[in-house]
C-alpha cells in the first residue's frame, strides 16, 4: 500500500486486483483521535520455492482493504495492491544490493547502535553499540533471563541477514525464525547460521510481514528491529505481530517514526513532509507514522503493559558514522559496485541526520505483552 498520510505521497485510484473478484478501495478517515480502521481481509496465497537457493518464498497476493495512520489523526488513505507489490519489490532489490556492503563494513547487525549521548566512538564501538541496542531493547521490555520464563520460540520480523535472530537464539537457547523480503538476505542469513553451528536453532525464509507464514500464538518473543518503517499498512503490521505472539508473549518494535503531533496540529508542516518524502524515495519507505499512532494501534488490540520511549539521543552517533564509513576508499568502491539503489540510499543519509536534528524523526521503541487469556 502507498498511503497519503502526514508525510508521504498518495497512491493511485480504485482498481480490481487482476485475477481476483476484489476491488482495491480508498478508505476515508475522518476526525481526530479516533480508532484506526482495521484490515478487513486478504486474498488467498500459496507457496513456492527458489530452486537456486532452496529458500521458501511466499507468493505475492492482493489485499482487499487496509487502514492508514497519520500522526494521531484520521486521514484519507489510497489502497493500491499494485503499488504495494512495487514497493515490496523495491525493498527487496534495495536490500539484495546493499546487504553485502553493509556486512562487509559493519558486520551482521543491520540496525542502529545504542550509545551514551554525545559520545565519540570508533567502528568497533559501533558494532558493540549494535549489540547494546538488542540488550537495551530486551531490558526495556523486561524480557526474562530466568530459565523457566525466557522465550523458547522467537520470530524476527524483517530479519536482515539474521544478526538478531542468531544472537537471541544463542542468548535464550531458543528456536528463532526470521523473515525478510530479500532472497539475498535470507540466503546469507542461513549461510551464517550454518557457519556458526546454529542450523538446528535458526531458520530464515522470504515472506511478507503483513501476511506472516506462522500459526496464531506461535512465538514467546516477537521481535521487529527497524522493519516497521517499511510497512505500508501499520495496522496490518501490528495485527500480525499480535496474532503470532503467544498468550503472555512479548512484542518489541524498534522503528523510525515522525514526531507526535501537538493537539493543535492537523498534520506535519510542509517542509517536514518534503524532507520525509526525500527519505521515502531513497529507502523505499511508505507513509510514516508517529509513536503515538503505534501506541493507539496496540491499545486497540487490548494488548497489555504498553510502553514507549524516544531513543533518538541514544542513536545520534550512528548516521554520521555510517556516512564516514561510506566515504572511505573501501566504502566508495563498494558503493560503486553495489548499484544505483544503494548509491541513492547513501546520498540520502544526510537527510536522516537533518531529520533527527530538527526533531522530526524519532527513533522509537514500543513494547507490550499479549494477554494470557
Amino acid at each position: 500500500m502507498v498511503g497519503s498520510c502526514s508525510s508521504c505521497k498518495s497512491g493511485t485510484t480504485l482498481q480490481r486486483a487482476p485475477g481476483h473478484p476484489t476491488f482495491i478501495s480508498r478508505v476515508q478517515i475522518i476526525g481526530r483521535n479516533e480508532p484506526v480502521v482495521q484490515v478487513l481481509s486478504s486474498a488467498g496465497s500459496d507457496w513456492t520455492k527458489d530452486f537456486g537457493t532452496g529458500i521458501r518464498i511466499r507468493k505475492r497476493r492482493y489485499i482487499t482493504a487496509v487502514s492508514g495512520s497519520g500522526g494521531g489523526r484520521r486521514m484519507r488513505t489510497t489502497v493500491n495492491a499494485a503499488a504495494t507489490e512495487t514497493l515490496q519489490k523495491g525493498i527487496a532489490e534495495f536490500y539484495d544490493e546493499s546487504s553485502g556492503i553493509w556486512e562487509n563494513i559493519w558486520g551482521d547487525h543491520m540496525h542502529h547502535g545504542f550509545y551514551e549521548p554525545d559520545s565519540s566512538v570508533s567502528l568497533s564501538d559501533h558494532r558493540s553499540a549494535q549489540i547494546r541496542m538488542i540488550e537495551e531493547a530486551l531490558r526495556f521490555a523486561s524480557v526474562s533471563d530466568d530459565p523457566m520464563q525466557k522465550p523458547g520460540q522467537i520470530v524476527d520480523v524483517g530479519c536482515g541477514i539474521g544478526g538478531s535472530s542468531r544472537y537471541l537464539a544463542r542468548k535464550y537457547e531458543a528456536r528463532s525464525q526470521g523473515i525478510t523480503l530479500s532472497p539475498v538476505q535470507a540466503q546469507r542469513a542461513q549461510a551464517l547460521a550454518a557457519a556458526q553451528g546454529l542450523d538446528d536453532k535458526v531458520s530464515f525464509q522470504v515472506a511478507d510481514a503483513l501476511n506472516q507464514p506462522f500459526q496464531d500464538g506461535q512465538f514467546d518473543l516477537v521481535w521487529s528491529m527497524e522493519s516497521g518503517e517499511h510497512m505500508p499498512d501499520k495496522s496490518k503490521f501490528v495485527n500480525e505481530l499480535a496474532r503470532v505472539a503467544a498468550p503472555g508473549g512479548t512484542i518489541i518494535i524498534v522503528t523510525w517514526c515522525h514526531r507526535n503531533l501537538s493537539p493543535t496540529e492537523e498534520s506535519l508542516r510542509p517542509e517536514e513532509k518534503e524532507l520525509l518524502n526525500k527519505i521515502c524515495d531513497a529507502f523505499y519507505l511508505p507513509a510514516w507514522c508517529s509513536t503515538a499512532d503505534y501506541v493507539k494501534l496496540l491499545e486497540s488490540l487490548s494488548l497489555q503493559d504498553i510502553k514507549a520511549a524516544d531513543w533518538s539521543a541514544y542513536v545520534a552517533p550512528f548516521w554520521p558514522a555510517v556516512i564516514k564509513s561510506a566515504l572511505t576508499w573501501k566504502g566508495i568502491a563498494s558503493l560503486l559496485r553495489s548499484g544505483w539503489k544503494t548509491i541513492k540510499g547513501a546520498l540520502a543519509m544526510p537527510f536522516m541526520i537533518e531529520g533527527y536534528k530538527k526533531g522530526l524523526i524519532k527513533f522509537a521503541i514500543i513494547t507490550c505483552r499479549k494477554p494470557v487469556s
